[in-house]
């Protein structure tokens, strides 16, 4: 067994309390409009989100990050492409907590830069890079970190959709099972991609995610 795997496991567990019970990331409207509603209905919608907004956003930063790119740049440039205000807020949340985390348990010099950045205001935190900080810093290679990432942000938010929609625990396990192929779609299609695709969110995403701040009735926060 890799060093890292058992503290991989622990970082994507979804018991890892980040907060991500409480973030639909816009599904919730299209709950609201009658678009998403079944098993079916909620695939659609994350096959979408996977090939989009996490490929394009999360998985890319991931991926800069392990190339060696600036810290600090990397989040201020998720920080801008993020348009929607509670998407934006929730990556930081999540982020934050997922920092808080790792300096207790898997402290590293790198955490610790992340941290001094976000605690000298010169960055956010967001969930993705701060995940990435953690991870490369355990020794875990990139397509497996991306794997994890992607695959345990695919979990809660079937898991969320599981109590809103509602839908059945066994029909959550079907969507996670044809989600494998939206993660491994996702980390081939990263590895094409440039510097210019970064933040290339499918508008309707990000329509979706802004009309649900002001939404009457809501179960989550994003």
């Amino acid at each position: 067994m890799n060093d890292y795997q058992l503290a991989l496991q622990q970082l994507c567990d979804s018991a890892l309390p980040t907060g991500a019970f409480a973030h639909s990331f816009g599904f919730e409207t299209y709950i609201e409009r009658r678009v998403v509603f079944d098993e079916e209905s909620f695939g659609r919608w994350l096959t979408v989100f996977v090939g989009q907004q996490l490929t394009y956003s999360d998985a890319l930063a991931v991926r800069f990050l392990y190339e060696g790119g600036d810290l600090a740049e990397l989040d201020a440039h998720l920080n801008a492409q993020l348009l929607p205000r509670e998407v934006r807020e929730a990556s930081a949340k999540m982020g934050g907590r997922l920092l808080e985390i790792g300096v207790e348990v898997f402290p590293s010099p790198e955490l610790d830069a992340y941290i001094s950045l976000v605690r000298e205001g010169q960055a956010a935190g967001h969930q993705p890079l701060a995940f990435a900080v953690v991870a490369r810093s355990l020794g875990v290679p990139f397509e497996a970190a991306l794997a994890a990432y992607l695959f345990a942000s695919v979990t809660s938010l079937t898991q969320n959709a599981v109590r809103a929609i509602p839908l059945g625990q066994n029909a959550g396990q079907r969507i996670l099972r044809k989600a494998h192929d939206d993660v491994a779609a996702a980390i081939e299609c990263v590895r094409h991609l440039g510097w210019d695709d970064f933040g290339a969110v499918s508008p309707g995403l990000e329509i979706s995610q802004m009309r649900h701040e002001r939404q009457r009735a809501r179960m989550f926060m994003s």
